[in-house]
């Protein structure tokens, strides 16, 4: 349990995100997550103010706990390739996704919302240093392009997950071949110059 969260308000983040994985965004209601966490309806608006906020706290913390939590661990290693030390730290962060689809779904919808740019900050804070370790004596002009075809690209397939085109199981590999590509291309004509 997060030392930093209460009693109450660990329960209500732990049901908001137990509903979302088995009933879906759509399905969470305010009373019910009350219920489950066995909190007051009061507790819980006045924590959060609106269903939205509650929603956006619950996967903001189980990201910080499930994706981002062992990336501050991160170190490159000698002779490592660019792809492999940028998969290692995205890896952590897409995989707990393919065990929780539900939550993945729910992630994108929150994410498109009118306060889910929360969402991405808190990633990219949490994503930051171990992803500039990794990017350590890369090119800032390469940087800058990747940082723009990963977001794109995640944000992509997050929302063809969402519409039921691909699986959640999908996207890691998709992320791995687009990385491999485009560090190998990188790499490459680093060599040249």
């Amino acid at each position: 349990m997060d030392s930093a969260l209460g009693q109450g308000e660990q329960r209500i983040r732990q049901a908001v995100v137990e509903l979302l994985e088995v009933e879906g965004y759509d399905a969470i209601q305010v009373r019910e997550v009350a219920r489950q966490a066995r909190v007051s309806l009061t507790k819980i608006y006045k924590l959060y103010g609106t269903r939205d906020e509650l929603i956006l706290a619950a996967l903001d913390w189980w990201m910080a706990e499930n994706c981002y939590a062992k990336l501050s661990e991160h170190t490159v290693h000698p002779g490592e390739s660019l792809h492999v030390a940028l998969m290692r730290v995205l890896r952590p962060i897409f995989e707990p996704w393919e065990r929780h689809p539900g939550l993945l779904a729910a992630y994108f919808r929150a994410r498109a919302s009118a306060s889910g740019a929360t969402l991405m900050s808190h990633g990219i804070e949490a994503v930051f240093p171990a992803a500039m370790a990794a990017l350590e004596d890369v090119d800032i002009e390469f940087i800058q392009d990747l940082d723009a075809i990963l977001s794109s690209l995640v944000y992509g397939l997050m929302g063809r997950f969402a519409a039921g085109e691909i699986e959640a199981t999908d996207i890691v590999p998709a992320i791995d071949r687009t990385m491999f590509w485009l560090t190998s291309g990188y790499e490459a004509a680093r060599a040249q110059r």
